[in-house]
This record gives structure tokens, C-alpha cells and sequence, in this order.
């Protein structure tokens, strides 16, 4: 790993500096590092698995990597030493903004701290292609933060993620299914996505209440069937709105012509595949507009 441009033995240093920064416990007590529960704080610092979900993001050397809510830095130092070639951390904490400077200094230029809002920014103008996203993503504003890069995809080569298991069962979800939703259409119509493992709460400090799932979602080559993002969500959302009821009674006001579209009006939200939401998207995009 790492950029071919590197001479043999660079590596091996770089690797070496951040080796040689404090255990992450140590960072936390030296700066008072007191998990935040309105940022959704649940720091992991179990390096084996650290490493683990670095392995997942796959080979990134060449990578520009976006990192999300580092906290301590565990992540964001085996990205590194797994050869990304640059790593862009979002923390909106100052507290963790300056934890990170010792690992910064380490980095050889390969670290970058943005204090901030992650909610707020153009995740993909920070960082030259190739990038992709690794992170441990707070849990209050995970889905947010999904479909706001589902609507950009094309940006980004791979998302790897933790999210509560609940929400990671969201995004694989089948039609007919109780976890079934809009952002399982959302997610499946622009990408290929898969649960990689689950992590128990206990290897987090504090340990949340919930199992979490480090999630890849690989874009696709092209959409899953053709349609427009905007009226995908659109009619996604009005469907799910009211998903214990009939179609034709959820969607009333939009004026299908269900049978004509080839989808039984009688039908609940759940049970209509991507590809009949995109057919209903498409409709809404030629008449609606």
C-alpha cells in the first residue's frame, strides 16, 4: 500500500511516527475527552477492530479518504497506516479537534482537520477524486447524513460506515418486509450495498444501547433503472408516509394511472420493488413538473 511515488522505507517511517503516539485512553484522559451525548459520542478504541474496519474500506493507497466524527483519532490513525493518501476528518468538537493535532504532526501531511458541521458541508469539495467515506457516524444524524450522499453518489468510489444495526437493516431490506422503506429504495436504486459485520455495544465508551454494522455501499455503475433522484424521493416518501395504506389512497393526489403503469393500485408501499418506484418516478417527472 501507499503511493507509488514513495521510496522503499517511507512507508515504514510513516508507519513507525504513528506507532509511536499515545494509546487512545491516554489521549482521552489528557484532554478531558468526556463522551458528549447531544454529538452522539461513542468512542471505539478496541484497535483490533479499529484495524478491522480500516481492512473493509479496502486497499487505499491513492485514496482521499473523508472520515466523520474521528473523536480520539483510533480510525483516523489505521487509515493512515493503512496507506490512505490523504485523510479529511469533519469534528465538531474542539475538544477532539485538538486531541487530533499529535496525530496530525505524525501524519506527514496526511492528516486534515476541518472543525465543523458535517450536515453543513460539501463533503466532496474537500478532497480531490479518488475519495471515499470511512467513518464511525454519529447516530442522531446518520440517515441525514445517507441520503445526503446518495443523491451525490457519483462522487464518491465506496462508503464504508457504522450506523445502528437497525438502520443498516434498513438499507438492505427486501420489499414485503417490516424494515422496508425509503431509504432502502434510496439506497439500492444508486448502489450495491452490504452488511460486513456487527459490533457489540461494549467495545464502545460509552457503550450505546443498540448493536452496531460497519456497512459498504459500492456505487453503481448506473441506477438500478432509470429516474430522477428528486422524484424518487418524492413519491418514495409520500408512499411510506402512509405505508399501511392502499396506493391508490396514499398516492391519491397524484394522479396515477396505476393499472396503465402496470402496478396494482391495491398494493402497499412495501411491497412495490425499486424498479416499480422508479417506474412511478419516471410518470411523476413527465406530468408533474
Amino acid at each position: 500500500m501507499g503511493n507509488a511515488s514513495e521510496r522503499p522505507g517511507e512507508r515504514l517511517t510513516k508507519v513507525a511516527d504513528l506507532g509511536n503516539l499515545p494509546p487512545l485512553r491516554e489521549v482521552i484522559r489528557t484532554h478531558d475527552l468526556t463522551p458528549v451525548k447531544s454529538l452522539g459520542q461513542h468512542f471505539l478504541l478496541d484497535t483490533n477492530l479499529i484495524d478491522r474496519i480500516a481492512r473493509v474500506a479496502g486497499p487505499l493507497g491513492g485514496i482521499n479518504v473523508i472520515e466523520i466524527g474521528p473523536g480520539p483519532g483510533g480510525l483516523t490513525r489505521a487509515l493512515l497506516v493503512h496507506g490512505a493518501a490523504n485523510v479529511t476528518t469533519i469534528e465538531k468538537d474542539a475538544r477532539c479537534v485538538v486531541a487530533l493535532n499529535d496525530l496530525m504532526q505524525a501524519s506527514d501531511g496526511r492528516l486534515t482537520i476541518i472543525p465543523g458541521d458535517a450536515l453543513a458541508l460539501d463533503v466532496a469539495a474537500l478532497t480531490p477524486v479518488p475519495r471515499r467515506i470511512v467513518a464511525n457516524l454519529p447516530y442522531n444524524i446518520s440517515t441525514v447524513l445517507l441520503l445526503q450522499w446518495l443523491a451525490r453518489i457519483q462522487d464518491f468510489d465506496r462508503i464504508v460506515v457504522m450506523l445502528q444495526k437497525e438502520v443498516a437493516e434498513r438499507l438492505v431490506a427486501t420489499p414485503s418486509t417490516k424494515a422496508y422503506g425509503r431509504l432502502a429504495v434510496a439506497t439500492q436504486w444508486r448502489c450495491n450495498v452490504r452488511i460486513e459485520f456487527n459490533v457489540d455495544p461494549h467495545a464502545f465508551t460509552p457503550p450505546p444501547k443498540v448493536v452496531s454494522s460497519i456497512v459498504t455501499l459500492t456505487p453503481r455503475a448506473e441506477p438500478l433503472a432509470p429516474a430522477e433522484w428528486k422524484w424518487l424521493e418524492a413519491v418514495t416518501a409520500a408512499a411510506f408516509n402512509q405505508r399501511r395504506k392502499m396506493l391508490r389512497s396514499a398516492l391519491k393526489s397524484w394522479g396515477f394511472n396505476f393499472e396503465g403503469l402496470g402496478i396494482d393500485p391495491e398494493a402497499r408501499a412495501e411491497e412495490l420493488s425499486v424498479e416499480q418506484f422508479c417506474v412511478l418516478a419516471r410518470w411523476a417527472a413527465a406530468n408533474k413538473d
